[in-house]
């Protein structure tokens, strides 16, 4: 069979051949080692084509899909950069983001399908359902960026850059967007059926979709093959715990991690690490990263977060003048109620409504006109037993619009701080619209 495959139009044949058994009744599994020996001579990008013929010949995009798996798992022991996945144990970060990039190569080419079988079809009934499932897979397609491409962004990429390594981030993160743009670009394609007409509306939705299949399959192979590998060699297990803990704030691509990953090292944030590269950690990288360093003089970022004096909260160290100074530049009122209801914190700048020190420790009830005392304690009395989470007026103040809120503080076991005032001018705020995306500075 091995001279059989060497023919590009002999292939397309078999693989034809070994659909149309599964289209008969034969099982997946049966056919999965000559799938393999006909797929591992065809890369991602020349499977479409190949499918839409089997569309026009009768069979369903549903039956065609059977295949993605075996596919996908070719595609990636292809392109793994040397990694064994099978040693990478399941719930660990980089374990995670391979089996994202399997997903990803599967829609990717369920988009690739799925646009070409539209222009296929001449029915209008078949062509309203492959539209629904072309956009459907589109918005899904969305969240890659959300959450595959944002742990990386933001877990992976502070590890290199504080090493010195910039550009390799850089350009990931460009590659990342450009994939962003044309996935939102697809999916308001998809949305002007109406506007244009069918014949040029699939045109379109032709070279859209070939552009957002081009660039996921390619960032599959950079992350696979180099960037994975990479990080691989540099980070230390304490540093996978931290990115591991802090995974969820972002989600996954359609899976949810198996915990086997159980590590006992001590979370390492990218701040707490020195930043030098040891030449045999250089040594042990892709040979693309190696030729991307070639030259460069990796600077790397020896600055602490923590200065001598910081006061350390939850997330992060600030100073007592940083404190002070952020109060004043935030363009709201702020007041503070303690757990005895006095006040003991208001901001300076940005007042609506005249403060003076002379109020720090009184009883916040004495702070309000009587007529209004009972609102003040039936307020804090809901904030003290957990029954409300919001306080919120808004009145007119000649031609401004003031809004007040009163949030309860708590601490994570749930017991009551104090309460918090915050008074904002929403005036110009309400008059935006549409999107400000662009710096207008001149």
């Amino acid at each position: 069979m091995s001279e059989i495959l060497d023919n590009k139009e002999a292939k397309k044949e078999i693989l034809k051949d070994l659909l149309k058994q599964i289209h008969a009744g034969k099982k997946v599994e049966e056919l999965k080692e000559q799938f393999k020996e006909v797929l591992s001579n065809l890369s991602p990008l020349e499977i479409p084509l190949i499918e839409q013929e089997l569309v026009k010949e009768g069979i369903s995009t549903k039956e065609i899909a059977k295949m993605c798996d075996i596919h996908v798992e070719l595609f990636r022991q292809a392109i793994s950069g040397g990694l064994d996945l099978s040693l990478i144990p399941a719930g660990h970060p980089l374990h995670t983001l391979y089996l994202e990039n399997d997903q990803i190569t599967r829609d990717a080419e369920l988009l690739s399908l799925y646009a070409n079988s539209l222009a296929s079809l001449e029915e209008e009934g078949k062509r309203q359902e492959m539209l629904i499932s072309l956009r459907d897979l589109a918005n899904e397609l969305k969240e890659i960026g959300q959450t595959h491409y944002a742990r990386e962004e933001m877990l992976l990429f502070p590890y290199l850059e504080r090493r010195g390594i910039t550009a390799v981030p850089t350009v990931l993160w460009t590659k990342h967007d450009e994939n962003r743009y044309a996935i939102r670009g697809l999916a308001r394609l998809l949305s002007q059926e109406t506007e244009l007409g069918w014949t040029e509306f699939i045109e379109r939705i032709k070279r859209r979709v070939e552009s957002v299949v081009t660039g996921l399959i390619d960032m599959v192979f950079r992350e696979n093959n180099i960037f994975y590998p990479a990080v691989y060699a540099l980070l230390s297990e304490g540093e996978w715990v931290a990115i591991k803990q802090q995974e969820k704030i972002f989600g996954y691509y359609k899976l949810a991690p198996e915990e086997k990953w159980q590590p006992s090292s001590r979370p390492i944030q990218p701040y707490e690490i020195s930043g030098a590269i040891s030449a045999e950690q250089i040594l042990s990288l892709p040979a693309e990263v190696q030729m991307a360093l070639r030259g460069q003089r990796l600077e790397p970022d020896r600055l602490s977060p923590k200065k001598e004096g910081d006061i350390e909260i939850e997330f992060g160290y600030l100073s007592a003048r940083e404190i002070s100074e952020i109060f004043k530049a935030l363009p709201l009122e702020i007041s503070f109620i303690d757990q005895d209801d006095r006040v003991k914190f208001f901001s300076k700048n940005h007042q609506i409504f005249a403060r003076s020190p002379s109020i720090l420790g009184r009883p916040v009830q004495l702070c309000h006109p009587p007529k209004s005392v009972y609102l003040v304690d039936r307020i804090l009395k809901a904030f003290k037993e957990g029954r409300r989470n919001l306080a919120e007026f808004w009145l007119n103040l000649g031609n401004r619009m003031i809004y007040i809120r009163y949030f309860p503080v708590r601490d994570d076991q749930g017991e009551y701080l104090g309460t918090i005032e915050v008074v904002q001018d929403i005036t110009d705020i309400k008059k935006l619209e549409g999107e400000k995306r662009l710096l207008d500075w001149k």
